[in-house]
């Protein structure tokens, strides 16, 4: 096998049509996932993951698509075992090596998990060269991310980073940077993350993970919350990579340029449509919506209450275009929870800003990551003792 062919196997299009299939909140869109999961299936013959699915959900099994899909998996699978036995009779070692990748990317595409991993491990013993060697590790990162399987990912993402600190090409470096970027964002680490992603933006070729328009939005989300105003009009507004993207995506170009030019009402309306129609419904995000959204509200909150020492609660709801009450309960969250600097006045219906000075803010940060950190080793120390 070429060592710069990239297979995009499994196809992660269907785990992502299966969740959206599996929440009934978002009903509007199940008819064309359920499309695009079905012929997905049935371009890659994907007999056992159809079978695994059907029965672990509400999708019908279609008995007739099945068996059409087993035959030909049984088809495929013959002639892949005869190139094995050939090439271990005739055949050398790169030969022998070749064939078992074959079979083992015929069972990475129809989605059996146990021995598409056994049979990449085992083409993994056999072969050579370091960048196809990454690249079957890559493989199995993907596997993971289809499967849901976190372990897996951590697991195989910690061996492609020490083949790559081995020899690992500039492209197989820079794809690398995508896959642990996408891992990052799953667990919530929105700043590292973003910053992999941010730094394989020009250089983007990981399309057999997910596509360009896809990686440009994970990159915006995740940078958009944890950029400094400067470097979000730098890096994100003003970039042409981005900017040939944005068209595809206006909820991306609204939130941005809103947050950037302090038009926090039309900010909250993107921040809101961005919630029904990226967070929501990404398998990836999904989990981390309610946060996400209240990273972002705070982040705005900061930036317009940086610019005053005292406003009144009139003027900071019509900047966000929402009622004084509402402003006036959120507002008291964030501040009761140490988020935002400043006091309420209800008497008079002003915020004034209380920020605290450089090395007082840093000693507050340690002191509440010290007390995250303990809280973190008391319940090991129960769990160990």
């Amino acid at each position: 096998m070429p060592e710069d062919v990239v297979f995009p196997i499994p196809n992660l299009a269907l785990p992502q049509n299966l969740f959206i299939l599996s929440q009934s909140h978002l009903a509007h869109l199940h008819e064309n996932a359920r499309k695009e999961f079905l012929a997905g299936i049935q371009a890659d013959q994907m007999a056992p993951y159809y079978r695994s699915v059907t029965a672990a959900s509400s999708l019908p099994l279609d008995q007739a698509l099945l068996d059409s899909m087993e035959a030909a998996n049984k088809a495929d699978l013959e002639k892949l075992d005869k190139r094995l036995e050939e090439a271990e009779k005739t055949e050398g070692e790169s030969d022998i090596a070749d064939a078992l990748q074959a079979q083992a990317n015929f069972f990475t595409r129809i989605g059996e998990k146990e021995k598409a991993v056994e049979a990449q491990k085992k083409a993994l013993e056999k072969t050579a060269g370091m960048g196809s060697r990454i690249d079957i590790v890559l493989t199995l990162v993907r596997i993971g991310f289809f499967f849901g399987d976190f372990d897996m990912i951590l697991s195989e993402l910690a061996q492609a980073e020490e083949l790559i600190e081995q020899g690992g090409d500039w492209d197989r470096r820079n794809r690398f940077k995508v896959y642990r970027g996408l891992h990052l964002l799953s667990i919530r680490q929105f700043k590292r993350g973003g910053e992999l992603l941010l730094d394989a933006l020009s250089t983007f070729t990981a399309t057999e993970l997910l596509s360009y328009n896809d990686f440009v939005t994970f990159t915006i989300i995740s940078n958009v919350l944890t950029l400094t105003r400067v470097d979000l009009k730098k890096k994100l507004i003003e970039a042409s990579d981005i900017s040939q993207v944005l068209p595809e995506v206006p909820v991306l170009a609204d939130l941005m340029k809103n947050l950037y030019d302090s038009h926090y009402d039309k900010f909250f309306v993107a921040l809101a449509t961005l919630e029904q129609t990226l967070l929501i419904p990404s398998r990836l995000l999904h989990p981390h919506t309610r946060f996400y959204v209240r990273e972002m509200r705070i982040l705005a909150y900061s930036q317009l209450l940086e610019s005053y020492r005292s406003l009144t609660l009139d003027s900071l709801a019509r900047s966000f275009g929402v009622s004084v009450d509402f402003v006036d309960n959120e507002l008291s969250r964030f501040i009761a929870s140490g988020r935002l600097h400043c006091t309420i006045d209800k008497v008079h219906g002003v915020v004034e800003t209380n920020r605290p000075p450089l090395k007082a803010a840093q000693y507050e940060t340690v002191i509440r990551q010290g007390d995250i950190l303990l809280n973190a080793v008391q319940r090991l120390s129960k769990v160990l003792y």
